[in-house]
């Protein structure tokens, strides 16, 4: 029985230790060499890429650290980041790029008022990082039929919302090959992603959790535009500078037609392009 007492509080005393801890994905991308692609932009990489597993895979655990971190380390590639225990075991860049600490891109604590609808759906827009895309299938079975997709964006960096959502795309995405055929979609977003409803109890289809559907003209962003879309999306992604270039990504972004928003109970609103431009999600 002692031995038993001994041995639980031993793991006891190394729960204690581990602070901010995340879970690290343990697929990352390798080049052809079977290196792992770390620390370097996609201008800098050639050739195609694959999935591979991380050569530190040794630990699903790794410490967590920031955004900004991540940025420091592709400036100074020869820097080794330590953990705060005293063994200072050495954390590879790898693992930074899909663990991190997300303190500067948190959204406010509740949305805003009901009745503040434009300035509700800007909110939406611009603290949601990923939203479900419907285009008009071409795919063989389901031609001429609705067809979702989830995909990462950002309507601008975490001060400066514009309103308009910009996506990275590949050629070689079944969503891309619809918008050939039919250019336009419906993008849509739900609070029951974030911790409001969840702190709440909210089930996301509950009126009170917010629901904002965009619909408009996928268009690809033009050069003028493209160093503010590549802002937009790899400050709040940065994962997204590590992905292959072989699959050729580009820029687009979706040219309203209308905002639908449901927020609370009641009629749902049809937001006026020009309200909602001009409402601010702060």
């Amino acid at each position: 029985m002692k031995l038993h007492n001994i041995s639980l509080a031993l793991f006891a005393a190394t729960l204690c230790v581990c602070d901010c801890y995340a879970l690290r994905n343990t697929v990352s991308w390798a080049d052809a060499s079977n290196n792992v692609v770390v620390g370097r932009d996609l201008d800098a990489v050639s050739g195609e890429v694959a999935p591979a597993l991380l050569v530190d895979n040794s630990a699903l655990w790794k410490q967590a650290y920031p955004s900004s971190m991540l940025r420091d380390v592709a400036r100074k590639p020869k820097e080794t980041i330590k953990s705060k225990t005293e063994d200072a075991t050495i954390v590879s860049t790898a693992s930074r790029v899909f663990s991190y600490r997300m303190e500067e891109l948190k959204a406010p604590v509740s949305p805003p008022s009901p009745q503040l609808t434009a300035r509700t759906a800007r909110y939406i827009a611009h603290f949601s990082d990923w939203g479900f895309l419907a285009t008009i299938s071409t795919q063989d079975k389901i031609k001429g039929l609705p067809f979702g997709n989830i995909f990462s964006v950002s309507d601008g960096p975490m001060d400066n919302s514009t309103g308009v959502i910009h996506f990275y795309l590949s050629p070689k995405d079944n969503s891309v090959v619809d918008l050939r055929s039919f250019p336009f979609a419906s993008l849509t977003f739900s609070e029951g992603g974030g911790e409001f409803c969840r702190q709440q109890v909210y089930d996301p289809e509950d009126p009170r959790c917010v629901s904002l559907t965009l619909t408009g003209k996928m268009v690809r962003v033009g050069p003028e535009d493209v160093a503010f879309a590549r802002e937009s999306l790899f400050s709040r992604h940065p994962v997204m500078k590590k992905w292959p270039v072989g699959h050729n990504w580009f820029f687009m972004k979706l040219e309203l037609t209308q905002v639908w928003l449901q927020d609370w109970f009641g009629e749902l609103s049809i937001i006026p392009l020009e309200d909602y431009f001009k409402a601010t999600p702060y």
